[in-house]
């Protein structure tokens, strides 16, 4: 499967103008691409004035990435700020090349910026069945929750979309890498770039780590479209030849 990551800045709170942006760097992707992944909250940046800038489901980004998603043949994932029952939701949204949409809601909501005073929660893990793939997509703060990823569906990827700044990037690229070990799996991470109103700096980082932690794309710190290659084949023959994950803990999950 190939997959492109879009790594950028993001304008603050104005989606149409992050609209154009990434239309245009996927409209200059001149490979085919099977999935196109954007950051964490890619219409707006990490605010927590969602008044100002969320959609319902169906508004015009959503269209809009079903569009993409149909004129490239491609399927396309990113969170973005859904307002829905009058409740604000950090969601990222996974739309098919044929339209079909699947959605996960963040589970894990940044307390240091406050952000579960305003968001509410999920409580569902996503796991997506895509070309022969299953992949679990998850959003930024979740990175550090390893039980909740937890890889007991045999998911072969796992997907971060971020705003993930630059003063915490060392502990971004650990956990990249020990989710990919832990889980056996290929795990994908997509930051923006830039500085948002807060005056918080973003350098990227958005990267794509194998099932034994090996990078496949490194850290990546300037602004551009990054395409990898992943092979499920390699995939299934190292967990057939080491089996780590036939002896995980069976374990249940309960609401915090």
């Amino acid at each position: 499967m190939k997959i492109a990551l879009i790594q950028s800045s993001l304008v603050w709170e104005n989606p149409k103008a992050n609209r154009n942006n990434f239309e245009e760097k996927i409209n200059a992707i001149s490979e085919k691409a099977d999935l196109i992944i954007l950051p964490e909250m890619f219409t707006s940046g990490f605010t927590m004035n969602p008044k100002d800038v969320c959609e319902a489901m169906d508004g015009e980004t959503v269209l809009w990435l079903k569009l993409i998603a149909k004129a490239k043949n491609s399927a396309i994932t990113g969170s973005l700020i859904i307002k829905e029952n009058n409740n604000y939701y950090n969601r990222l949204v996974f739309v098919f090349p044929s339209g079909e949409i699947q959605f996960y809601d963040k589970r894990h909501l940044f307390t240091l910026a406050g952000e579960e005073k305003i968001y509410t929660a999920g409580k569902e893990k996503l796991i997506i069945d895509y070309l022969g793939w299953k992949i679990c997509p998850l959003i930024c703060y979740d990175l550090r929750f390893p039980v909740f990823s937890r890889n007991a569906e045999d998911y072969d990827l796992l997907i971060y979309v971020a705003n993930w700044p630059k003063t915490r990037i060392n502990a971004w690229d650990i956990l990249l890498q020990a989710r990919a070990v832990e889980n056996m799996c290929y795990t994908i991470g997509v930051n923006r770039t830039g500085v948002d109103a807060n005056q918080y700096e973003y350098v990227g980082h958005s990267q794509v780590v194998d099932f034994l932690g090996n990078y496949i794309l490194e850290p990546q710190e300037i602004e551009g479209v990054f395409i990898a290659e992943l092979y499920k084949e390699k995939l299934l023959d190292t967990r057939n030849k080491l089996g780590f994950l036939n002896d995980r803990d069976s374990f249940e999950l309960k609401p915090h």
